[in-house]
């Protein structure tokens, strides 16, 4: 842990950068590090890990279980906002060229960096692994593309890359037996498995390498059968002979073509990479994969294969580990996923979501999960005012201060009838009544949530968008030049401070419509909660209205106001119409 804190160290020292995740595993000897920023301190601090990394990691020590050939082994560069992954191509060009020229560290470009279409796919790339180099950087074909062709025996080689976002993800099983973790993956992942006939005795093999059981794969001491595939095609036909042929078969290899590549059965999934190991630290096999795009193929679908096929071989899988940081889309994808499968509503808060998948998949079960630095991009409201607790906010809004004011406050009721209707809706699914309206009920709680966040959100907008008006308000006015901009920088903040309201009078009207929907659901139980959150969608319409008509006259733009102005008339009178007809509705359930 301190040497990876060197590390960690350095990649935080670079200003801009914020450190995600530092996910360490020591069977693997192999730490996922995960940092985010703006592209050039991301250059910056990468270039800087790399750098410390051959200074603290002596690659001619290492062993671990994960496949690897450098101190840093993979540097990945992913679009997270605000950039293509052309640009990440690029950043990964001039950092591996600086790694190269400045560290004399053997660099090769992947994925969608790769300068060449065969060194695309980073297993092909790291072929041969760390033992490997001196043999491949040999080879003219397997030149680097930056740095020295020429062996470092301390830091190895690098692959820097950029791609989609990465989930690491292992599916844990209750058996120390590798041989069940490699079935199963041979199973899902996109490459499939060798296509056998025959004598089919179970063998493993690294990358170029085989090693087969019966001839005792690697335990540190028996004799085994190891070597690329030409070397191997020597080695049988010298043992086997005449019974070539079907010995080739057996092992997946063409027979019609000794030294030929082998014949892959397809897996059930494409977009994932896996093999099995035993991870000695938590005593089970673990299916060891990579999914490169999860938006195709997700944690819950391949989780859900692995669980069939290894209950059909008679184990069990007992939970699964995200290996750094997985996307909030992704989790959420698995969250819904189970959700549908229980017939329970989809349309609750984003932090449950999660947190079901989390159960779901059994993502504690070897390690700690924790919601909050684990999955990136997870919905929060991280307004100054909506962290508050409530007395501390009704205190706040209690003092002789303009903000937060009452377009905070419109905001908050309608953010708080939004609630109202998707707690009707939630709390009618899973009643036998409302079975056959399970997909529709979802899909409103479901838009119930997406609102209510949004008006959480507008809770610190509304402040916000006054602040820039007592900014203008504070500016210097001594020529008249500066009481011209001044003037002006107050016209503008009072446009915002109308537009944020008049979005929340909006969003206020259109919970007006899910709280009829969620009356119409017709559950007697809560028929009174539809009526409340009406009652409070109303006054988040004509409170947010209000903020915006006090501020219009201060625009002093008329074609403005007029055009404000037609919009307001519209969304007071239909919000009236709609609120009085759920009461009467409500009323007449009593």
């Amino acid at each position: 842990m301190a040497v990876i804190k060197q590390i960690t160290d350095v990649i935080e020292s670079v200003q801009g950068i914020r450190l995600l995740d530092v996910d360490p595993g020591e069977s693997t000897n192999r730490t996922v590090v995960t940092f985010i920023g703006e592209p050039e301190p991301v250059k910056e601090a990468a270039f800087r890990a790399v750098q410390k990394a051959a200074d603290v990691i002596d690659m001619s020590k290492h062993k671990g279980e994960h496949s690897r050939f450098g101190a840093t082994d993979v540097c990945p560069f992913v679009p997270v906002s605000g950039a293509t992954m052309e640009d990440c191509a690029e950043i990964a060009r001039q950092v591996g060229q600086r790694i190269g020229e400045e560290l004399g560290i053997p660099v090769y470009l992947y994925e969608h960096a790769a300068s060449k279409p065969e060194r695309q796919n980073l297993a092909k790339v790291r072929a041969g692994e760390y033992e490997g180099l001196p043999k491949k950087l040999a080879d003219p074909e397997w030149k680097p593309d930056f740095g020295p062709a020429k062996f470092n025996p301390g830091a190895g080689a690098t692959a820097v890359g950029a791609r989609e976002f990465l989930i690491a993800y292992n599916i844990n099983l209750n058996t120390t037996d590798r041989r069940y973790a490699n079935e199963i993956a041979y199973e899902i992942r996109e490459r499939g498995r060798w296509a056998r006939t025959g004598n089919i005795e179970p063998f493993y093999y690294k990358g170029d390498v085989v090693y087969f059981e019966e001839d005792k794969y690697p335990d540190g001491n028996s004799d085994f059968v190891a070597g690329s595939f030409e070397e191997l095609a020597d080695f049988y036909k010298e043992t086997y002979g005449a019974d070539l042929y079907q010995r080739y078969r057996s092992i997946g290899l063409d027979p019609d073509n000794l030294v030929g590549r082998p014949v892959y059965k397809d897996g059930m999934f494409t977009h994932l990479k896996g093999i099995g190991w035993v991870v000695d630290d938590y005593q089970c096999a673990q299916i060891s994969l990579n999914m490169t795009n999860y938006k195709i193929t997700s944690p819950a679908d391949v989780l859900e294969a692995a669980r069939e096929l290894a209950v059909a071989r008679g184990i069990v899988v007992t939970g699964s580990e995200v290996v750094g940081v997985v996307p909030f889309e992704a989790i959420q994808q698995a969250g819904l996923f189970y959700l549908r499968r229980m017939q329970k509503s989809t349309g609750i808060p984003a932090r449950d979501i999660v947190t079901t998948a989390v159960q779901a998949m059994g993502l504690t079960d070897v390690a700690e999960f924790d919601i909050d630095k684990k999955v990136i991009g997870l919905p929060v409201a991280d307004g100054p005012l909506v962290k508050m607790t409530v007395s501390d906010f009704v205190d706040e809004v209690s003092r002789d201060t303009p903000a937060p004011g009452g377009g905070s406050i419109a905001a908050l009721a309608g953010a708080l009838g939004s609630a109202l209707a998707s707690m009707v809706v939630n709390l009618s699914i899973g009643k036998g009544e409302f079975d056959s309206k399970y997909e529709e009920l979802c899909a409103l709680a479901e838009k119930a949530q997406t609102i209510k966040d949004e008006l959480v959100r507008a809770i610190d907008a509304d402040t916000e968008a006054f602040n820039e008006v007592i900014a203008g308000m504070r500016m210097a006015k001594d020529t008249a030049e500066q009481v011209e901009l001044r003037s002006k920088v107050i016209r503008a903040g009072y446009k915002t401070a109308a537009e944020v309201p008049l979005t929340t009078a909006k969003l206020c009207r259109a919970v007006l419509d899910l709280c009829q929907d969620a009356a119409n659901v017709g559950n007697q139980a809560v028929m009174s909660d539809a009526g409340v959150g009406a009652l409070m969608a109303l006054a988040g319409v004509q409170g947010a209205i209000h903020n915006v008509r006090i501020n219009l006259p201060h625009t002093r733009d008329d074609t403005f106001i007029t055009e404000m102005e037609a919009q307001l008339g519209a969304l007071i009178s239909e919000s009236r119409e709609i609120c009085d007809s759920i009461q009467q509705q409500v009323e007449s359930s009593f």
